[in-house]
């Protein structure tokens, strides 16, 4: 059995930079263990599962680790594959997930998510926070993931995580945000609970970053960039309780995955009597 596989650099518009997601796509959805299997050999902060499913594509995520209720950069990653490499006809994809549907804009090259917004509620900074980070922040504040935010790009730049600190905290991940010096706001994020220490560019955070920087700076729209070793770039649109996270993707990899044809009636659950 051989399953189509490729590699995407996404929120970026140059290969080597934005976050790296493997894309897989299936003609039926294999047991969990076997998507784990595969996520934590391509050793991506994520991989996305396709299949084509009775009411369209249905699409899931998977850490090395674990699997994850949403994920921004798979998305864009797994839109691009089948407008570019697929040849998917209009200028529009919805995806069946766990965190409901969500729908992919082309508008050239550029590819604009549909998520669901989650404004943080403040809260008093963790223990494990403010040591794993190793800085205070001036505010905190909890969604899906703890918020931590700082008073410039420089701070964020600045933190060295303990992610053994880190990983004893509820939630997802750790974000780390701040004003940008040449954007609206930056971040970093965190989530080694996930097996990933830090992600390049994470679309999911920014479901939490956007409504929380829109009432700061007094617009819905807003310019952002990660800053991480990678780095990438994102726009964001906040409409009421959703937002437009829109980004570039580019191909790095195309190939098979193959699994061994002798064990394919045991991953597609069909035991031999």
């Amino acid at each position: 059995m051989d399953l189509p596989y490729f590699q995407i650099d996404a929120f970026t518009s140059r290969l080597f930079s934005g976050n790296p997601a493997g894309v897989c796509l299936l003609e039926t959805w294999l047991p969990d263990e076997t998507l784990q299997s595969i996520a934590a050999e391509n050793n991506q902060s994520e991989t996305a599962f396709v299949a084509q499913g009775a009411e369209g594509f249905e699409l899931r995520w998977f850490t090395p680790t674990v699997e994850v209720d949403l994920c921004g950069h798979a998305t864009l990653a797994a839109a691009h594959v089948l407008f570019r490499h697929r040849g998917l006809e209009g200028d529009e994809v919805s995806f069946q997930t766990k965190s409901g549907e969500i729908g992919v804009l082309r508008r050239g090259e550029l590819l604009v998510l549909d998520f669901p917004s989650t404004p943080p509620t403040a809260c008093d900074p963790p223990g494990p926070l403010v040591k794993g980070l190793g800085k205070i922040p001036l505010f905190t504040a909890k969604s899906r993931d703890l918020l931590a935010v700082y008073e410039s790009e420089e701070d964020v730049r600045a933190l060295k995580p303990d992610f053994a600190e880190l990983s004893r905290l509820e939630g997802l991940g750790v974000i780390a945000t701040a004003p940008g010096m040449e954007c609206d706001f930056v971040s970093r994020f965190f989530a080694p609970k996930a097996g990933v220490n830090e992600d390049p560019v994470t679309g999911s955070a920014h479901c939490t970053l956007a409504p929380y920087w829109a009432e700061q700076i007094g617009r819905q729209e807003l310019t952002a960039r990660q800053v991480s070793a990678r780095g990438g770039e994102l726009t964001c649109l906040l409409r009421e309780d959703r937002v437009a996270i829109s980004g570039r993707a580019r191909t790095y990899l195309t190939g098979s995955i193959h699994l061994a044809a002798e064990r394919k009636a045991w991953l597609t659950g069909e035991r031999p009597a």
